[in-house]
């Protein structure tokens, strides 16, 4: 019955994080704010706003190792099973991708989660220290977006930021629509988080594993759905520019925001397990991006193979070790 009231919570999480996000986006720019800064707040923040309400309640109820666990997972997840699958079914053609600055931004954003969760425990001065950079981080999105569409005024580029782009958009969307929306949404939430939390902590004492270890299995791959589905989608459409940009937020996103946001509630301690092998697991599977960003290698079915095996084998360890 756990496992059962665990896919129930993951599902309602799933529906109503789709939900928030569709009727916080179509709000917004019905009140007149720019599509542009939409997508760089309401849509990512909306988007993580599963593991961000099983990283909060998690805490509240005494089980933390669950909040890290899902992040780091999710994190090891988003690269090696949300980009192989998609490279395995169709490819994925980097060669117009550009996507080196975000890339950069996710690998710093690492090395200071991982700087910062060597010290045994990420609390309040830590998250605090993690959404000043995901501040940095927007901010530098801002001023970009703002340089673009100065160009395209000046008929310098291209506009692409119509308001179609933003994920969730509609614009004949009825205000009834969206007020039952973000009704759903945030009702569903933390129903959907507290029905999750509550059956990953039961399965894991009915087992006698940690809750870190479900976190880094069952729960984070349960969040990485959502990723996986926008990136299978985005590979049949040839839009490997989409599929690398979602998997590069989200991971940006996870560490900066979720954990920063969930550390004010309460403070996260750091298991040895995730320190000795975890971490480095991350940092590694973040890595084997480098030659798909930087080099423009084609990730083809190979590719795609060789990164879902090791997800596979990753969680057959983790499973191994509890």
């Amino acid at each position: 019955m756990d496992l059962i009231f665990a896919s129930l919570g993951l599902v309602i999480l799933l529906l109503a994080g789709d939900s928030l996000v569709r009727g916080a986006v179509n709000m917004s720019l019905r009140l007149g704010v720019p599509a542009m800064i939409v997508s760089l707040t309401i849509v990512a923040f909306g988007t993580s706003a599963p593991e961000l309400l099983i990283s909060i309640q998690s805490i509240a109820e005494g089980v933390p190792g669950l909040a890290m666990g899902n992040v780091v997972g999710s994190n090891t997840a988003n690269i090696l099973l949300v980009l192989g699958v998609p490279a395995l079914l169709a490819g994925l053609s980097t060669k117009t991708c550009d996507s080196r600055k975000s890339y950069l931004q996710m690998m710093g954003a690492t090395l200071l989660f991982m700087v910062l969760a060597f010290g045994g425990e990420i609390s309040w001065p830590q998250g605090l220290a993690l959404l000043a950079a995901l501040g940095l981080i927007l901010g530098s999105a801002f001023k970009e977006a703002m340089r673009h569409r100065c160009a395209v005024k000046a008929g310098l580029e291209e506009d692409c930021d119509d308001d179609e782009d933003v994920e969730g958009a509609d614009p004949d969307m009825p205000w009834w629509k969206v007020i039952m929306f973000l009704l759903l949404g945030l009702i569903g939430l933390p129903l959907g988080a507290d029905l999750l939390v509550d059956s990953a902590t039961s399965i894991a004492r009915h087992y006698g594993i940690s809750e870190t270890v479900i976190g880094l299995t069952l729960v984070a791959l349960g969040t990485s759905l959502p990723e996986l589905a926008t990136t299978v989608m985005a590979a049949l459409r040839k839009q490997a520019e989409v599929a690398l940009g979602n998997v590069i937020g989200s991971n940006m996103f996870n560490l900066l925001a979720i954990i920063g946001i969930a550390s004010l509630v309460g403070p996260i301690p750091v298991e040895p397990g995730i320190l000795q092998f975890d971490l480095w697991v991350m940092l590694g599977a973040s890595l084997l991006l480098a030659p798909f960003v930087f080099w423009k290698w084609h990730m083809g079915r190979v590719w795609g193979i060789l990164l879902a095996a090791l997800y596979i084998v990753y969680v057959l360890i983790v499973l191994g070790s509890a």
